[in-house]
């Protein structure tokens, strides 16, 4: 499956998450940028909350595209072992590297979610969403960061991946759902017609309409 943009690719991953609709205990995560217009149209149709989790590549200096890692929000690091043994990226190349990104990462906070607190995830399913997995590098950071803060589940969702990336096991998930693994598996982009870069008013302005939406309907459900 070819999709046409992220719009339709949530609302084709959503199909895959119907058990998780219309729960409590449930938030969907979405990683920035990509991941976001996706995770709008999963929260939308599962009538969930949404919100963003941060989380950067470690791109090779000089070959950025070639993840070596990644790191998220409380600064936990996942490297890439195969690409830095193989390339033989010394430790303080790779600190550098983090060092720029985790100064990127704040810089995306404030972006994003302004003077609101961070959801809490503790006892809640957490549905981490993204565009899609090539390495899975920082979706794995992700996860990792994201069961230090003690959620009840961790379910990797995405439109897209490469087969041997898709394993909840190697993701640091309970379950992961990859809509589609199609193969020969080259890139994400090759798999949506459109791929333009999403950018950061589109993330603020989805964020936004989300968080309108869930107070309107937590107003009908005081007056229910």
């Amino acid at each position: 499956m070819i999709y046409q943009d992220r719009v339709d690719a949530g609302r084709q991953l959503a199909k895959r998450l119907r058990e998780y609709a219309d729960r409590d205990d449930v938030i969907v995560l979405a990683l920035p940028r990509g991941g976001v217009p996706v995770g709008y149209e999963v929260a939308k149709a599962l009538r969930a909350p949404l919100d963003i989790f941060l989380v950067r590549k470690l791109g090779v200096p000089g070959h950025e595209e070639l993840a070596m890692g990644a790191i998220s929000a409380g600064g936990v690091r996942v490297l890439n072992d195969d690409v830095v043994s193989y390339l033989g990226i010394p430790g303080e190349v790779i600190d550098a590297v983090a060092a720029d990104e985790l100064g990127e990462l704040k810089r995306r906070e404030r972006t994003y979610r302004g003077d609101r607190p961070e959801p809490d995830v503790r006892r809640k399913s957490v549905i981490l969403v993204d565009d899609g997995l090539a390495t899975g590098s920082t979706m794995r950071a992700a996860a990792a960061a994201l069961r230090q803060k003690k959620p009840a589940r961790i379910i990797v969702a995405v439109p897209v991946a490469a087969a041997q990336t898709c394993d909840e096991y190697r993701m640091g998930a309970d379950e992961i759902i990859c809509a589609n693994t199609p193969e020969p598996f080259f890139g994400v982009g090759q798999w949506y017609r459109d791929f333009s870069q999403t950018t950061d008013e589109e993330v603020r302005q989805l964020l936004a309409r989300a968080e309108a939406a869930s107070e309107e309907e937590n107003r009908e459900l005081a007056h229910a």
